[in-house]
């Protein structure tokens, strides 16, 4: 005779067993990259001192 389906139950910890697996290979993939943590902010100044800032005004006559 064949053998027996394996029970819901067990189906459903295979599945949970595989995605798992995949999740920490993706995770140790992501991990063996290299972090810019430390890589340093933003240019702060990018445009120079707020002093030079252009004044609109209105055109008279």
């Amino acid at each position: 005779m064949s053998e027996p389906n394996p029970s819901p139950a067990g189906e459903e910890d295979d599945v949970k067993r595989k995605f798992r697996e995949a999740l920490e290979r993706k995770q140790a993939h992501a991990r063996s990259g290299a972090t810019h943590e430390n890589g340093g902010g933003k240019n702060q100044h990018a445009h120079g001192p707020a002093a030079n800032k252009r004044t609109f005004r209105r055109k008279s006559g």
